[in-house]
């Protein structure tokens, strides 16, 4: 059997709902990494238009490698934000004329949270929804429905409005080995050779292969 290839849009034969992100992306302030796949029964190749919004600003959405983004899954990028210095949030730049020339500079210093940074091995489940400027670390979990507004720490389980950490999945000696061990960086070929400890085995297991 043939390793999964990371530039296959289909990596499902016949199942056209499951996409995989880097090779369908093409606007360059979205950066994903190899094997990161989306999940959506109608509209999964419309992902950078339906699934990343109000994306008009120069901050970028980065998400790692090997993570799996159920349908729904939404990151709200720093062009929503409207600027609330005044007494008014209402956005008068928008609509030109005589309104921008008066308050364009206004909106150029709205402030930004900066990019948005999804970490490697992370599960976000359906209809989540990722606001600004938040950054999930290496192999969190984001409970469906959830709404992220603030950072979520490596190996977390997060969920609620607004999320909230509920446990870790690991201890956090463990932890730091794994984010040590980082074997998303490894070669495929790697990954393929160890997938089984890699899915199903221990920190203490991933660790012997890693130092093998």
């Amino acid at each position: 059997m043939t390793i999964p290839s990371p530039n296959n849009l289909y990596p499902l034969p016949d199942i056209p709902r499951t996409v995989l992100l880097k090779p369908l992306v093409k606007n360059p302030q979205i950066e994903i990494g190899e094997y990161t796949y989306y999940d959506d029964p109608f509209h999964a190749e419309e992902f950078e238009h339906r699934n990343v919004l109000y994306n008009f600003g120069p901050e970028k959405l980065v998400i790692g490698r090997y993570c799996a983004l159920a349908e729904g899954v939404r990151f709200i990028m720093s062009g929503a934000n409207h600027n609330m210095s005044g007494v008014s949030t209402f956005p008068f730049t928008i609509f030109g004329g005589i309104w921008a020339e008066k308050t364009l500079d206004i909106a150029l210093g709205a402030p930004s949270r900066g990019d948005t940074v999804v970490g490697n091995d992370v599960w976000i489940g359906y209809q989540a929804l990722i606001m600004p400027g938040v950054r999930i670390g290496d192999g969190a979990i984001i409970a469906a429905g959830s709404v992220v507004v603030a950072d979520v720490p490596a190996y977390a389980v997060v969920g609620g409005n607004p999320g909230k950490v509920l446990r870790k999945r690991y201890s956090d000696e463990e932890i730091a080995v794994l984010e040590r061990i980082a074997w998303w960086d490894w070669p495929v070929e790697k990954v393929t050779e160890h997938v089984r400890v890699i899915m199903a085995g221990t920190v203490e297991e991933l660790a012997a292969v890693a130092e093998g």
